[in-house]
């Protein structure tokens, strides 16, 4: 009973592996660029940089955070011909493009008080900051303040990661120093255009750089999800 269990699981997992090769792609490589560099692609993509680069400008411009780097991750996805197992949609469309964008700001450790409440603050009258003084809030401002315990537990580690609305921030832990909490480098990835982007700016800074100058890093985290998608059966655009 259990050989023919892993013979069937096994059997399984390749009918997978083979739904979701190659030469299950739903349009070939030259068609996925065509359709990424389309006039349509282009402004999608366009709108999307600038909706997420505009998040990050808010962070810099109205909260206590420096902004030191930022990296864009942009890349389009061909969906499959058919798809026979493990059904999640990849064989309704052609191509599908998607954006992450990551920056990193500097900060003073010795004021993470000032830092999360100039956060928080901005948060309540600016909508592209999703943070603000609610129960969340107040209980990590009181943690940093010196005025409440640690709002993960008397146990725990430093807190070093929010999350609201999609935006992800997180920053080098103040007490808790441990080499492997830090904000990492990010990984660098090809830059094929116009299926792949891979965007880093200015390129020659890094978050060590950026950890020695100011003290600590926080990263900003945002995803634009499919800013541009072309269903099969729909007409090519041009």
């Amino acid at each position: 009973m259990k050989s023919t269990a892993k013979g069937g699981l096994a059997l399984l997992l390749l009918l997978t592996l083979t739904a979701c090769s190659s030469g299950n792609r739903a349009i070939s490589p030259k068609e996925a660029r065509r359709l990424a560099g389309s006039h349509q692609a282009v402004e999608a993509r366009r709108q999307a940089e600038q909706r997420l680069r505009n998040v990050v400008g808010a962070y810099a411009d109205h909260t206590r955070l420096i902004l030191g780097l930022v990296v864009v991750r942009d890349a389009c996805q061909t969906g499959l011909h058919r798809q026979a197992f493990f059904q999640d949609g990849s064989d309704t469309y052609k191509i599908k493009c998607s954006m992450h964008v990551a920056a990193y700001y500097g900060a003073d450790p010795h004021h993470m008080g000032d830092v999360i409440d100039s956060i928080l603050t901005a948060g309540e009258s600016h909508p592209q900051i999703p943070f603000a003084h609610d129960d969340t809030g107040r209980r990590l401002l009181a943690y940093y303040r010196g005025k409440g315990p640690n709002p993960n537990g008397p146990k725990a580690l430093d807190p070093s990661e929010v999350f609201a609305w999609g935006d992800a921030l997180t920053w080098d832990p103040v007490r808790d120093r441990s080499p492997e909490r830090l904000v990492e480098e990010p990984l660098a990835l090809k830059n094929e255009p116009p299926v792949q982007r891979f965007l880093r700016e200015p390129a020659s800074e890094t978050v060590l750089g950026l950890r020695k100058k100011y003290g600590m890093v926080f990263r900003l985290e945002l995803d634009s999800g499919d800013y541009y998608k072309v269903f099969k059966g729909r007409q090519n655009p041009g």
